[in-house]
C-alpha cells in the first residue's frame, strides 16, 4: 500500500493535466458564443428603444 498509493495519486493527477489541457480550447468557443449572444442582445435592446422613441 505504501508504495501503490503515491503510483495512484500520480496516475490521477497526471489523468487530471490530461483531461483539462485536453478542454482548454472549448473555453475560446464558449467565450465567443457568450460575446454574439451579448452583441445579439444589445442590438435587439437598441432596435426596441428606438420602436418606443418613435
Amino acid at each position: 500500500m505504501t508504495i501503490l498509493g503515491p503510483i495512484l495519486l500520480a496516475a490521477v493527477l497526471l489523468w487530471a493535466l490530461v483531461r483539462n489541457r485536453a478542454q482548454k480550447g472549448g473555453k475560446g468557443r464558449t467565450e465567443a458564443a457568450t460575446r454574439d449572444l451579448y452583441e445579439a442582445q444589445d442590438r435587439q435592446d437598441k432596435a426596441e428603444a428606438n420602436k418606443v422613441q418613435r
